[in-house]
C-alpha cells in the first residue's frame, strides 16, 4: 500500500515540475478603432503564475487612447 502512494506522488511532481518550467509565451495588441493608434508588448509566464497573467489581462481591458479618448481593442496571442 505504501509502495502504490509513492509511486503516485513520484507521478504527480514529475508530471508537475515539467508543467511549470515551460513558459506561456502571450503577445498583446493593442489598438485604437478611431485613430489607429497600435501598441505590441510580450510578457511570458510560466503555468503556475496563472493569476499573474490574469491580472494582466483585467489591466488591459480597461485601457483608452490618450489621443481621443476611445476604448482600445485588445488581441491576444498565446504561444505554448
Amino acid at each position: 500500500m505504501e509502495i502504490d502512494r509513492f509511486h503516485i506522488d513520484l507521478g504527480a511532481s514529475k508530471n508537475d515540475s515539467t508543467q511549470h518550467k515551460n513558459p506561456i509565451h502571450v503577445r498583446a495588441i493593442i489598438s485604437c478603432p478611431k485613430c489607429k493608434y497600435k501598441k505590441i508588448f510580450k510578457n511570458q509566464f510560466l503555468r503556475r503564475d496563472m493569476e499573474l497573467m490574469k491580472t494582466s489581462l483585467l489591466v488591459f481591458d480597461w485601457l483608452t487612447c490618450d489621443k481621443c479618448g476611445e476604448l482600445l481593442n485588445l488581441e491576444l496571442e498565446f504561444q505554448i
